[in-house]
């Protein structure tokens, strides 16, 4: 692995030598990127930004975007969304710049998203009886059939990158709204952080590294969840039998595969997965394993 660095600091992104040395060979004449020696600061290796990129957050952004656009026209950066993700050496640092969502992964940047688990309740008992019961229901959505990623599969009633330059709590309003029509003041009404998990993958030559900040979202029994901006095929409600049995490998409905983090994390904090249960602190352990930084 080679990490990406930017002068001194080391922002964290992973990248396989195969991708360094594509990057590097990106517009030879005014290249974004160079591998270089390691510093004192830094690992033996590195893909650092090259002189080309400049020094501000802007001349970086630029310099990236440029690589990045001649890589979509070779085909290797696909899925082009214009959402720029923020490449940072902590979520709650200023970027160093930012990069095309779809070319994220290419860095190893790590990436934010937020996770809604939309959730129904028993009208019967108080709250802190409701949790505690096989009461609760969730709902699901189908993604698009139409969708580059995992068409079709089930998916949270509501999910999305996180973006640069924005809070998460109106990234949580705003994809609430855009992906389900569910009302602001209906969504600031029933939302309540649930935490976060991570993992890292690889995949086709990507260290993928990611962040999922967890919301668990009480709607109103009555409310019924519409597809507005037509990323999603249908919503349906499930009870919590029916979410622990599609935890099976062998389930017939393959659920998208981040989603089953966030939703175990659900059940676990819910107190719908027994502590006595074989594997649960191991559940408990890597849920929490990915690069929190």
């Amino acid at each position: 692995q080679s990490r990406l660095t930017s002068s001194c600091a080391v922002l964290g992104t992973k990248v396989t030598p195969n991708t360094a040395q594509l990057l590097e060979s990106v517009l030879p004449d005014v290249p974004a990127f160079e591998i270089a020696s390691g510093t004192p600061c830094t690992s033996p290796t590195v893909l650092t930004l090259s002189k080309h990129a400049g020094t501000t957050p802007e001349s970086r952004t630029h310099a990236v975007a440029q690589a990045m656009e001649f890589l979509r026209e070779q085909g290797v950066v696909k899925g082009w969304r214009d959402e720029m993700y923020p490449v940072t050496d902590s979520f709650y640092s200023e970027p160093t710049f930012v990069i095309e969502r779809a070319a994220a992964s290419l860095l190893g940047v790590v990436e934010y998203g937020v996770h809604i688990n939309g959730l129904v309740q028993d009208q019967n008992g108080n709250d802190k009886d409701r949790l505690q019961t096989n009461d609760i229901k969730m709902w699901i959505a189908r993604r698009s059939l139409t969708k580059s990623k995992f068409p079709g599969m089930l998916d949270h009633l509501v999910a999305g990158g996180q973006p640069a330059h924005m809070g998460l709590m109106e990234n949580v309003i705003k994809e609430c709204e855009e992906e389900a029509g569910i009302p602001e003041a209906t969504t600031s009404r029933g939302i309540q952080a649930g935490g976060a998990v991570g993992y890292e993958s690889f995949h086709n030559d990507r260290i993928s590294s990611v962040v999922l900040f967890c919301y668990d979202l009480y709607l109103p029994d009555d409310f019924i969840p519409k597809a507005v901006d037509g990323e999603v095929h249908e919503f349906f409600l499930w009870s919590v039998d029916e979410l622990k049995e599609s935890m099976r490998p062998d389930y017939h409905d393959p659920i998208k595969p981040n989603c089953y983090l966030v939703i175990i994390d659900f059940l676990l904090r819910a107190g719908l997965v027994s502590p006595e249960i074989p594997g649960y602190l191991d559940l408990a352990r890597e849920l929490r394993s990915g690069p929190f930084k």
